[in-house]
């Protein structure tokens, strides 16, 4: 019996921890939406609109960054057979286009609900996408010989911020 899945040599247990992965993320998004609370702090109209703007900036952002990668998306953090290197449109800004568009819309939406509890579960989507992201970074430089080097001149999430080397 096999412990890697065809073609792309993937073991059993990075798929449970890729799966584990999405997992944990949809139930604190869930959370962020779900969490009771509202008026501990003011949402004064404007941010209200601008927390509007930048979930439509944000969703804009996943569906340009997920069409790019064509038949290479996938739902979990690992390369299927079909993946290419992308380093051009959104790709040349920063490394994980369709993690930052999430963390806007996400991070939006909670800031609009101007409550507590929803504003720590997206802090806690931050520091699990950021583990992510970096766990799929390890698999993406075992696939593609040129990642660390694109990884190198490319910021993660944000982008103008200089990658730490």
């Amino acid at each position: 019996m096999s412990t890697t899945s065809e073609p792309d040599g993937v073991n059993r247990g990075e798929v449970r921890t890729a799966r584990l992965f999405v997992a944990v993320q949809f139930v604190l998004i869930g959370l962020v939406v779900l969490l009771p609370g509202s008026g501990a702090w003011p949402v004064p109209a404007w941010l209200r609109g601008l927390s509007v703007a930048g979930m439509v900036t944000g969703v804009a952002i996943m569906l340009l960054g997920g069409t790019a990668l064509g038949r290479g998306l996938t739902a979990v953090p690992l390369p299927n057979r079909h993946a290419a290197l992308r380093t051009g449109g959104l790709y040349r800004i920063v490394r994980h286009p369709i993690y930052t568009g999430l963390l806007l819309t996400v991070g939006a939406y909670a800031v609009a609900r101007g409550a507590w509890w929803p504003a720590l579960a997206f802090v806690a989507l931050v520091v699990l996408i950021t583990v992510k992201a970096r766990w799929e970074e390890e698999r993406l430089a075992r696939r593609f010989a040129g990642y660390p080097a694109y990884a190198a001149r490319t910021p993660r999430f944000v982008p103008g911020l200089r990658p730490r080397r």
